[in-house]
């Protein structure tokens, strides 16, 4: 496929991933504004009151400013109007009701619009009793702290929350943190005209009980006793923590107060206000509807992520340690009995259009110092591949052409022709380590063991997608298959490096054709059929890894995708014995949890972590990024030290999170959605540049066992522009030198002209 058809595709999963990601953000951003979690200097000190009217700050407790000029309004003498703020609430609002009820008491109740849209039975519960209710902010914000933008919406969402639960609309607001009308700043009075531009009443308070301080009960009920014969406005609370002492101070301030004359009603009854409750019209229902349940919708997904924020740190934390156990296990258990034998070894190379890296790979494999027969399979290629192929037969290499059929028929026509017990399987693109071929036969020393996975390493690893392959593999390899090797139950067995003994492959039916993950099912056949599979480090070989982000897509989809067919293939295994048991308890319930569960789940978490850094809990959700991200560091410095590599690209773990790791996720979440449809995924080819030759030894970029840029020459114009720049890997170095003797095996494009070993 060619480079400029690749990123509509892309775009297209990125906006996939965007409109998920909007949808989750929006959710969280309607619980936190519920919850009133955004930031705001709610108990900012009073500032400048220049601009409120004297009639306003000396007067009552009701501000009707809905006119020309303000008036402030108290109730008539000898009248309380009790009022009650936050609720309503589950538990304390039904205790309040009865304790009125009990001396056939009318109170206002403020509540707000997230109290409203959760317990709408406990708003008709209020009204069917007689009292009357009124807006207290969606989330408790300080409208004097916010722009009317804010305002507006905190007003008027409550508006539709009353309107869906009992069908009106309330006139009257109670501005949280508002006390007498004495405290009113420019700021507050600016928020009060406001609200009365938009047809509200605003209710202050005359006497504070400040139950929220939870002073005691003799504290409470001399806050709320008037210290005159005035009419109050007495504020109190429903809701907001524990309100038993505000529920015992009014069993016994209503009787003392009626004893002395005092009558207790509404605040719109008292001061003979009309229109405090207004019927909410058909759209006003509507939307109110639209809100409470997306409410409710927000409050199940913050909870839903909650959990599964903390699952997932729990599960992040298990599997690091088991990681590291079993690893630890693995580098200290004794070694396995090597193979004496140097009887020759076939390496099967599956080929379709690697023109850019067949000659390396071909040279690679017969630069090993273990005696190898190089088998090349060209699965009908459209460019020069074969041809390529061809300038090396001879007696150690052997050219077969097929018409195109998959790589899985070509490696099924490789295992056939092969004239060895033991063979090694590698991509058209990988170039080996001299001593991998060597390395990875040698466990077949032990009868039972039926193939052998080597250490694959990214050779591109020069630019941020390089180098976060290379984290990706050098972690992988060495500490989740040391992992599957302790624990017996290695899934997979790569395609880029992987030995095997022929018989027991052919026992197997060959490599499977059905599905796109033709390592991971044969992997898994041969376990079933009670072979063991297992890990060695020192067998190393370099792959080239996708250069773009629409490659890398293309590659992982495909494995994922692949990787689920195999275990739907295979799951019989979880009821089987021995070797397949084994397999089908351990590596599968495994694969599904961390390489397909939580990939699914992983982007919704990262929202409610990403957004929880906007809200009050920030320090919460810092904290759990950096623990989550420790738990991927101290595995990579264990598993870079493993590997002899260096360290330094782990500094891209943390920038990785934002970018790499969304697209593995987004991977797998549309592998699954295509299983689930019963969708046919087709096999995708992958541009490939040429990795280059080899110069022996392990090491990281730049230095022996990287890429080299002194490699042969490119075999094309359109290759020549790839130049890995000038990291490292394995085995020779590549010198052009004219020689009439060394046609065969040179660049096609220079004749005479070959690499010779250093």
């Amino acid at each position: 496929m060619t480079r400029h058809s690749q990123p509509g595709p892309l775009r297209a999963h990125w906006l996939l991933l965007g409109t998920t990601m909007f949808f989750a953000a929006l959710l969280l951003g309607l619980n936190a504004l519920l919850l009133g979690e955004f930031h705001t200097d709610e108990t900012a000190s009073a500032g400048p009151s220049g601009t409120v009217p004297a009639a306003v700050s000396s007067g009552g407790a009701v501000i009707d400013a809905r006119g020309g000029t303000p008036v402030a309004l108290r109730p008539p003498a000898k009248t309380i109007s009790l009022t009650f703020d936050d609720g309503p609430d589950p538990e304390w609002t039904p205790a309040v009701l009865a304790v009125l009820a009990r001396y056939q008491v009318h109170a206002t109740f403020f509540e707000t619009g997230a109290q409203v849209a959760q317990h709408p039975d406990l708003v008709r519960q209020v009204l069917a009793a007689g009292h009357e209710i009124g807006n207290h902010t969606t989330s408790h914000a300080d409208l004097g702290q916010v722009g009317t933008l804010r305002q507006n919406l905190e007003l008027k969402a409550t508006d539709l929350a009353f309107a869906d639960a009992v069908g009106l609309v309330p006139s009257l607001v109670r501005p949280p943190y508002s006390a007498t009308p004495e405290s009113l700043d420019d700021r507050s009075w600016a928020a009060v005209q406001h609200a009365a531009a938009g047809g509200k009443l605003i209710v202050l308070s005359d006497l504070d009980s400040e139950d929220w301080r939870r002073p005691g009960v003799d504290g409470i009920v001399a806050n709320a006793t008037p210290r005159d014969d005035r009419g109050a406005v007495v504020l109190m609370h429903d809701a907001g923590g524990d309100r038993s002492q505000t529920v015992a101070a009014l069993d016994r301030l209503i009787p003392r107060l009626q004893a002395q004359g005092w009558r207790f009603d509404t605040v719109g009854h008292t001061l003979a206000l009309n229109g405090a409750e207004a019927p909410a019209d058909l759209r006003s229902r509507v939307a109110g509807w639209l809100f409470t349940f997306a409410a409710h919708l927000a409050v199940f997904a913050a909870k839903a992520l909650g959990v599964l924020m903390v699952a997932s740190a729990v599960l992040a934390v298990g599997r690091t340690i088991l990681v590291l156990v079993t690893t630890a296990m693995h580098v200290r258990r004794p070694p396995r009995r090597r193979r004496p034998s140097r009887d020759p070894v076939t390496v099967i190379v599956p080929a379709y259009n690697e023109e850019a890296g067949i000659a390396s790979t071909i040279e690679s494999v017969l630069a090993s110092r273990h005696p190898v027969e190089v088998l090349v399979i060209d699965d009908g290629s459209t460019d020069r591949t074969a041809e390529i192929a061809e300038q090396y037969v001879s007696s150690r290499v052997r050219l077969i052409r097929q018409v195109n059929a998959g790589k899985s028929a070509a490696l099924n026509t490789g295992l056939h022709a092969a004239r060895t017990e033991l063979v090694v399987m590698v991509d058209g693109d990988t170039v080996l380590e001299p001593q991998a071929v060597g390395a990875i036969v040698g466990p077949f020393a032990d009868p039972g063991v039926g193939a052998v996975s080597g250490n694959a390493k990214v050779a591109n690893r020069d630019g941020i997608l390089g180098k976060w392959q290379h984290i990706e593999y050098v972690i992988g390899f060495n500490l989740d298959r040391r992992m599957y090797d302790v624990l017996e139950c290695m899934p997979t067995v790569p395609g880029a490096i992987g030995a095997f003994r022929r018989s027991a492959v052919l026992r197997c039916g060959g490599v499977p054709l059905d599905t796109l993950a033709e390592d991971t099912d044969l992997t898994m056949a041969m376990e079933r059929d009670g072979w063991r599979v297992v890990y060695e480090p020192r067998a190393v070989a370099w792959t080239e890894a996708p250069s773009t982000l629409g490659q890398l897509w293309k590659q992982r989809y495909r494995w994922c995708y692949g990787t689920l067919q195999a275990v739907w293939k295979h799951r019989r295994a979880m009821l089987e014995r021995g070797q397949g048991g084994r397999l089908g308890r351990r590596g599968l319930p495994y694969l599904l949890l961390f390489q397909v569960l939580l990939p699914v789940l992983a982007p919704f978490v990262d929202v409610a972590a990403v957004f929880g850094a906007f809200t009050e809990q920030w320090t919460v959700m810092l904290g759990y990024w950096l623990v989550f991200l420790l738990m991927q560091a101290i595995p990579g410095v264990i598993a870079f030290r493993l590997d002899g590599e260096s360290v330094r690209p782990l500094w891209l773990l943390a920038l990785q999170q934002f970018v790499y790791r969304q697209l593995m996720y987004l991977v797998v979440v549309q592998s699954v959605v295509t299983a689930v449809a019963g969708a046919r995924l087709p096999w995708q080819k992958l541009h490939r540049r040429g990795i280059g030759t080899v110069t022996g030894g392990p090491g990281g970029p730049g230095g022996p066992g990287a890429p080299s840029e002194q490699g042969r020459e490119e075999l094309s114009e359109r290759t020549v522009e790839h130049r890995f720049g000038d990291a490292v890997v394995g085995g020779f170095r590549g010198v052009a030198h004219d020689d009439p003797r060394s046609r065969r095996g040179g660049d096609p494009h220079q004749p005479g002209r070959r690499l010779y070993r250093q």
